[in-house]
């Protein structure tokens, strides 16, 4: 396995885990705080969303679709205080955006080489990801640090504990 094949790994099993824990979650399930200190789903899952878009165009500007008009300003710090789900997109709205996003970020991966991923990343983020590889691996860990409120809100609501599991790929 070489470094770009880790990577896709990576962001491969942070989307499986992810998509399991949210997969049953409905939209007002998503607007669920883990605790009154923390933000609902769905405000943190629009983070992740233009986490995912600022991290990658700050690195390969214009290569990841655009946000839709007004989704950075709903997602803002400004904003995660609102429990009106008026005010954010829809389950539904944020997993489009967010799979448009990853089929942008994996046909990146496939073009670049391991001398591209130690390039230096973008200077805001060189305290904590020095290098292109390590913003890309943040791709995929970020997601991974939100989901643990995730499974917290899914215990409060009852529902099933979930374990992600790989697709099976058709034998041809």
């Amino acid at each position: 396995m070489n470094a770009v094949d880790a990577l896709k790994s990576n962001i491969q099993m942070a989307d499986m885990i992810c998509g399991a824990y949210l997969g049953d979650l409905s939209n007002e399930d998503l607007m669920q705080r883990p605790h009154s200190g923390c933000n609902h789903l769905n405000w943190q899952l629009g983070h992740l969303v233009s986490s995912d878009n600022s991290m990658f165009n700050g690195m390969f500007a214009g290569e990841m679709p655009a946000l839709p008009e007004g989704f950075a300003e709903k997602y803002s710090k400004e904003n995660k205080d609102s429990d009106d789900p008026a005010a954010f997109c829809t389950k539904d709205e944020l997993m489009e955006i967010h799979q448009a996003q990853r089929a942008a970020v994996m046909a990146k991966l496939d073009s670049l080489s391991d001398a591209d991923l130690d390039a230096p990343g973008p200077e805001s983020l060189r305290s904590f990801a020095p290098t292109v590889g390590a913003v890309l691996a943040m791709l995929g860990s970020h997601w991974i640090m939100h989901a643990g409120q995730w499974v917290i809100v899914r215990r409060e609501l009852g529902k099933d504990v979930v374990v992600p599991r790989h697709k099976k790929k058709k034998k041809k």
